[in-house]
């Protein structure tokens, strides 16, 4: 099959194509052509070294932690994916066993894959699994967002935080967001109210919130909270994915939480979350990828397709080439 893998670590120039040997499946595991892969900045990390003290590296290194794709083949003790079945997968484990999903198929764990929303598209599919389980972990786990609160995020537009607003909104709170005076129109596409970040954030905050909001989430970090204290008042309950810390600031990480990840999936089924896309590669071209996310402006997340299955009868894609 053809993947990109890197042999030692570094930038987007030790990614490289090769060919390797299909992977195995177990009889826990599922088999999954591929048809779209996202990249996090935590890809790029882990690439660049910088988690070698906290994470065995066997060379070569297949990256990609969030898959979208269609099954092939499950394990016996598999049995809730079936052939043809279209799956989202958080497969961050089975990258650090050298098979993530900048490849044609991976073999994954059945505890990391969830039934694809069918209301996404492969490529926007592939970007809900790390972003949303942060995100979700986020609001309903360390800030506990509930009806009637409102909570601003900071960072709106971005992959943790665009998903954050619209779980929020879905969970019947009031979001303000703050981001880029051009990220408005998008920010209060997904149900929030936007606020240009800058100095005067938190007066414009508290000119749409006076009492100050009840919740925060930093997406951004770079002393985003310090310099808009002002936006919340006594007893506000604060998270940040991104600097942590600050006293009395929740940590927020993400983690495989499979009754999470089918939440998130299920309020994309339904219509309350959606990904944004902001640029698209093909797998040969994976490393200019990694250059445009590291390079940020993309608007949105940075996604690896894969052709379509080349045989529907060969691997029991109900999709078709």
């Amino acid at each position: 099959m053809k993947a990109m893998v890197y042999r030692r670590y570094g930038g987007p120039e030790v990614l490289e194509p090769a060919d390797l040997p299909e992977p195995r499946t177990h009889v826990d595991s599922v088999l999954v052509r591929v048809r779209a892969a996202a990249l996090n900045p935590a890809d790029l990390a882990l690439q660049a070294g910088a988690l070698d003290d906290a994470v065995e590296t066997f060379f070569p290194v297949v990256p990609g932690w969030d898959v979208a794709g269609v099954v092939v083949r499950s394990g016996p003790a598999a049995a809730e994916f079936a052939p043809g079945d279209e799956v989202v997968g958080y497969v961050r484990g089975e990258v650090q066993r050298a098979h993530g999903g900048l490849a044609e198929l991976i073999s994954a764990d059945v505890r990391t894959l969830v039934h694809k929303p069918r209301s996404l598209d492969f490529t926007e599919a592939a970007g809900l699994p790390l972003a949303g389980l942060t995100a979700y972990r986020a609001v309903v786990h360390a800030l506990d967002v509930r009806p009637g609160e409102s909570l601003l995020v900071h960072g709106a537009a971005g992959g943790v935080g665009s998903l954050a607003a619209q779980i929020a909104v879905a969970r019947g709170a009031r979001v303000v967001g703050s981001a880029a005076p051009r990220d408005a129109a998008y920010v209060r596409s997904l149900g929030a109210e936007p606020v240009a970040y800058g100095p005067g954030t938190a007066e414009r905050v508290r000119a749409l919130v006076p009492a100050g909001v009840d919740t925060v989430l930093d997406t951004v970090g770079g002393g985003v909270l310090a310099a808009t204290a002002g936006a919340g008042r006594d007893g506000t309950r604060t998270a940040s994915v991104a600097d942590m810390g600050h006293p009395g600031v929740v940590p927020v990480f993400c983690r495989l939480d499979g009754a999470d990840l089918r939440a998130v999936v299920e309020l994309a089924e339904a219509g309350r979350l959606r990904v944004r896309v902001g640029a698209t590669f093909a797998l040969e071209h994976a490393a200019d990828a990694q250059r445009a996310l590291a390079a940020g402006g993309t608007g949105g997340k940075v996604v690896v397709t894969m052709a379509p299955c080349p045989s529907a009868a060969s691997c029991g894609c109900r999709t078709g080439p």
